[in-house]
């Protein structure tokens, strides 16, 4: 127990996204991350208009926006909310309530420049109402604060926030799965992984979900809304297109540098990267078995990545997020990181980019019961 508690502890951290504004960085290495967000920006919407209708007082609205990152995207969904219940009180001739916005990721993330880009959210919500018709509204009264901690533990007060927002960040676990020692040649549950891996990531993934619904059962009012979305797969019998084409040139790259003698073989089959895609259908099954939330709608949302034949935008984007795990496990080698995700572009562009590369992510909208 004392090993798994460890084991849990390193992930939160060493998990968090390449920080600052340069090319290695999320901020500038998430524009698919980006284009989810604006995909899913209907449903989003509709999950915080049918709050807007269910609740009889909107003095304060409290929102957090769960693995935020750091980057332009971090304001995205907030920017899309606080529109959305302008509109609303525009239509119902009330006042626009405060927002109390809480930004959560592990400690390690870059919260920094998140609030480097404070005035320009500031700037963009005076834009927003000075594009409103009627301009009745004076920008709304948003106050920002940063949580750092792990969404599967507790981070906020009993019953306090009022709407829950997370995308691309839940497929991230709490802890590499116990049990995949066997996992060799790979470094997560891929098309060439045993079953025992296979399920062993799945078991991680429920256990991690219902714990993250536990929590935010206890902290959303009653009614309270929260939208989820995460790449996925479209049956438990199929594997994540998203973690295949973010995770096997990696795998690929460092297969290529125990051939060359650069790295241990036993170190590459002891790095397994902590991130599982569900499917729609193991979502439902966590939900209804840990019973705090009803499903308002579930669905898969096909969308596909632009590739580019130098391979570059590619391999920066697995940059952003795995350079931290890789440090972590093989050691602050500049020199190494370039070697790996310079043949990392090498495979995308000679391999992937010829393929249709059509991911598939999972949206579900839940209501606190």
């Amino acid at each position: 127990e004392k090993s798994k508690r460890r084991k849990k502890m390193e992930v939160a951290n060493i998990l968090h996204m390449t920080e600052g504004i340069g090319d290695s960085s999320y901020a500038k290495n998430s524009l698919f991350q980006q284009k989810v967000i604006l995909a899913t920006k209907s449903i989003t919407c509709e999950a915080i208009s049918a709050l807007y209708h269910s609740l009889s007082t909107w003095e304060t609205i409290r929102i957090a926006e769960l693995g935020c990152s750091s980057g332009p995207n971090t304001y995205l969904p907030v920017l899309q909310l606080i529109h959305t219940i302008r509109e609303k009180c525009t239509e119902n001739g009330q006042k626009l309530p405060e927002f109390h916005v809480f930004f959560n990721d592990l400690p390690g993330n870059d919260f920094n420049t998140i609030f480097r880009l404070l005035t320009t959210f500031y700037e963009d919500l005076k834009k927003q109402n000075m594009r409103s018709e009627d301009g009745l509204f004076d920008p709304p009264n948003c106050f920002v604060a940063a949580v750092a901690g792990s969404f599967y533990t507790r981070l906020f007060p009993s019953k306090k926030l009022h709407f829950v927002h997370s995308s691309y960040s839940l497929h991230w676990l709490s802890q590499v799965p116990d049990g995949i020692e066997n996992n060799k040649g790979t470094i997560y549950a891929s098309s060439t992984s045993p079953s025992s891996v296979l399920k062993a990531y799945s078991k991680q993934y429920k256990r991690d979900f219902a714990t993250f619904l536990k929590y935010r059962s206890e902290e959303l009012v009653k009614g309270g809304r929260m939208v989820l979305a995460m790449p996925g797969k479209e049956n438990e019998h199929h594997l994540s297109n998203v973690c295949r084409f973010m995770l096997e040139p990696l795998a690929i790259a460092l297969k290529d540098l125990v051939t060359e003698g650069s790295i241990e073989e036993e170190k590459m089959d002891s790095f397994n990267v902590p991130t599982y895609s569900p499917s729609p259908a193991e979502i439902q099954y966590v939900v209804e078995k840990e019973g705090s939330f009803t499903i308002d709608l579930l669905r898969t949302l096909e969308h596909q990545m632009d590739s580019s034949c130098e391979g570059y935008n590619e391999a920066q984007s697995v940059r952003a997020f795995a350079q931290p795990l890789l440090v972590s496990h093989f050691g602050d080698d500049n020199k190494l990181m370039d070697v790996v995700f310079n043949k990392c572009r090498e495979i995308y562009a000679n391999t992937m980019a010829k393929e249709k590369n059509i991911f598939t992510n999972v949206i579900v909208s839940l209501i606190k019961s």
